[in-house]
């Protein structure tokens, strides 16, 4: 029998999960795809169901709230505290998740339902509750970041141990897409190419109206931001994530590089506390529906109807407003404008991250008011204003990413080769390899991506050690959001990924750039980084140097932008020759694997912002302070580099840095991809070098094992 279902679709996936998408009008589908008893054609609630919340506390269009309680007779949703998501957050995040589920639970409210709080792994929580209710079905949001993959494949396995009538539990995914994709897996990979499509945008959906919750359970009360802090400080332990790590995420590089500059820890500390103090007080006299709800008032949050008054004020900033809290945004909009439209994301991004509105929305609103700009019509020329075309970008830019992944993910069928990591809410792809051995990180240099260690991570895993390559954010398939670039950024990214994903002190490998940027990160957080090897590395030698003066404030001008546009399309002319300089004794090695997706990244949202960074660099950290006193550095320099005089560099590490080893290879810029066995070696060598200091006993065991196979 067939069955008209509003306003979602079923259609049963591969594992068994479903995948729910919302269709522009009713369809037909089987009745073996739908739970719930059919007659005359009408789906008949029965039954419990979770809809487990995770990143999409909001009621309206949301997928999964409205299939369930389209069959459902008992809908329970529900919140985990889960450390796996929460660890991660900034304490202005968490400030922003408990106002989010404060709205969050009245609306719910409003909608005839409740939220339920509970605390722990979502595993325990949500396999009790299920048995606790009897529930057949989970909702929850589908996935792209690797820990919550796991983590919701978990949750399956544990509902596979619980069985009512003789059938488990099941989990069913939904999806809000953005764009009507029928086909992810015939999707280009050039945006450039995608953007001819011309996909259609799926329409918003309305709230449901939601079965009563049932009155015989405990619904639970949501902490106060002191008790969620302690929770989050008292499961950082878990795995092998380090508590005391937690506060190096609290500073960013600019302010530990103050600390070191002016060596006054005390007076900073004061400084800062006087600052958080004076912040609080200022929250005190914020409007009365102003959407910066935190202490610090950074980002936009607060709820549903906070958010979108707010969005309402972003969009119409060239108006002008007698009203306090759209003052405010206006305000804070000049604040983060650090370059034309990274104002949205800096303001907005947290609430999309949590769900308090969806992309759709964000993107309805901008085109409405569009609209009524333009007397109803769409200019085929671009938006009527920056603000909302930054909106519409933004949204739409995030779509793409997230759709590439889900792509990735398709075609490697659980192969989980490439991963995905979310760092304030943006998508970066990593690969690791290796079970066992001393943990070692590899950073590629300016344009390229983890693909370019592609000789380099499976040996040296193979040598006995766990590899782990990141593809920078702003590079590759990674995400390039509409932010301001920097080297700081990047070092801090590297910071977070090593805190999050690798848990634990690692080997620092880093090309060019990356070079820099590990120098960066083992300058300000010598706890995370064993040692560093640095493979033809950006960053100058100062002798002498007394007194920091580091680049403040920075933003990107015109020129910057123009300048940027001219070196995109030489780039793209003259990439292969360029590659080819690079790789002197084996220009081979320069083949299209390379070049194809180097030329494809240039086209993705966001390329010409990555660029724009090369104009506002600053190097004036000279490598000699940052790995000053560090000791455990190693330098291989390709000899034939056409970027610099390969001798005199070699020469001023060696006066300036002490105690660091060198190895000249015969290659050019890149000799980790264009000699990459010797490279391997050597690196290697160099690790068990390093790990017999810490270990000597390690170090032993693992020889006698080496001599015994």
């Amino acid at each position: 029998m067939d069955v008209l279902i509003y306003p979602c679709v079923f259609t049963v996936s591969n594992s068994r999960d479903l995948t729910v998408f919302p269709p522009r009008a009713p369809l037909k589908f089987s009745a073996s795809a739908v739970k719930g008893r059919v007659k005359s054609g009408v789906v008949e609630k029965t039954g419990a169901a979770i809809v487990w919340y995770k990143h999409d506390l909001r009621v309206d269009d949301h997928s999964g709230l409205i299939a369930a309680a389209s069959q459902y007779r008992t809908l329970v949703p529900v919140y985990v505290f889960d450390h796996r998501i929460v660890s991660r957050f900034s304490d202005e995040m968490l400030q922003l998740l408990l106002f989010a589920l404060e709205d969050l639970r009245k609306l719910l409210k409003e909608q005839g339902s409740n939220l339920m709080i509970r605390f722990g792994s979502a595993e325990r929580v949500i396999g009790q509750l299920v048995k606790e209710v009897t529930a057949s079905s989970i909702f929850v949001e589908e996935e792209v970041e690797y820990e919550l993959c796991r983590m919701l494949d978990i949750v399956n396995e544990t509902l596979s141990t619980v069985s009512f009538d003789g059938r488990n539990p099941e989990i069913v995914r939904w999806s809000t897409p953005f764009y009507d994709v029928k086909n992810l897996e015939d999707l280009p990979l050039s945006y450039n190419e995608f953007k001819k499509l011309k996909f259609p945008v799926v329409s918003s959906l309305l709230p449901p109206t939601l079965p009563g919750p049932p009155m015989d359970l405990f619904w639970g009360a949501l902490p106060t931001l002191d008790d969620l802090k302690k929770f989050v400080d008292d499961s950082s332990n878990v795995g092998n994530l380090k508590k005391e790590w937690i506060s190096f995420k609290k500073f960013s590089a600019q302010s530990v590089l103050q600390r070191k500059r002016l060596k006054e820890l005390e007076k900073t500390e004061l400084r800062e506390s006087n600052q958080q103090i004076a912040s609080y007080k200022t929250t005190q006299r914020r409007p009365e529906k102003s959407a910066f709800v935190t202490r610090q008032g950074n980002l936009v949050g607060g709820g549903a109807s906070l958010v979108l008054n707010a969005l309402a004020a972003y969009l119409r900033y060239l108006e002008g407003t007698a009203r306090d809290e759209w003052q405010e945004v206006h305000e804070k909009l000049r604040e983060a404008e650090s370059r034309e439209g990274a104002s949205f994301h800096a303001l907005f991004g947290s609430a999309l991250l949590l769900g308090i509105i969806s992309t759709h929305r964000v993107y309805y609103e901008a085109l409405k008011y569009e609209k009524d700009r333009n007397g109803g019509f769409l200019s085929p020329f671009g938006y009527s204003t920056t603000t909302i075309a930054a909106a519409i970008d933004t949204v739409s830019s995030m779509e793409w990413y997230r759709l590439l992944t889900l792509q990735g993910q398709i075609k490697e069928r659980g192969n989980d080769s490439v991963r995905i990591w979310r760092w304030n809410g943006t998508l970066i792809q990593y690969t690791v390899a290796g079970h066992e051995g001393p943990p070692i990180l590899l950073v590629h240099g300016f344009g390229a991506f983890l693909e370019h260690y592609r000789d380099n991570v499976n040996p040296i895993a193979e040598a006995g050690n766990r590899v782990w390559a990141i593809t920078l954010l702003g590079f590759g398939k990674s995400e390039k959001p509409n932010i301001l670039y920097t080297e700081l950024l990047w070092a801090e990214v590297l910071r977070d990924f090593i805190i999050e994903v690798i848990g634990e002190p690692v080997h620092l490998v880093g090309n060019s750039i990356g070079g820099y940027f590990v120098a960066i990160l083992a300058g300000l957080w010598p706890a995370l980084a064993k040692s560093v090897v640095l493979i033809n590395s950006a960053g100058n030698i100062i002798p002498g140097y007394s007194v920091l003066s580091y680049s403040e404030g920075r933003r990107t001008l015109g020129a910057a932008r123009f300048g940027a546009r001219l070196l995109l399309l030489y780039l793209r002319f003259n990439i292969r020759n360029i590659l080819k300089s690079f790789y002197p004794t084996k220009t081979d090695r320069a083949n299209d694997e390379l070049v194809h997706e180097m030329l494809r990244a240039s086209y993705d949202p966001g390329a010409i912002v990555v660029l724009e960074s090369i104009f506002i660099f600053d190097l004036s950290l000279p490598l000699n302070y940052l790995l000053e006193g560090y000791g455990k550095i190693l330098v291989i320099q390709g000899m034939k580099d056409p970027l610099s005089d390969s001798k005199s560099k070699l020469a001023m590490l060696r006066e300036h840095c002490r105690g660091i080893v060198t190895k000249e290879i015969d290659a050019g810029h890149c000799p980790h991809d264009e000699q990459p066995n010797e490279v391997n070696s050597i690196i290697e060598e160099w690790v068990v070098s390093i790990e017999s200091e810490v270990s000597p006993v390690a170090s032993a065991v693992k020889q006698c094992r080496n001599k015994r196979v």
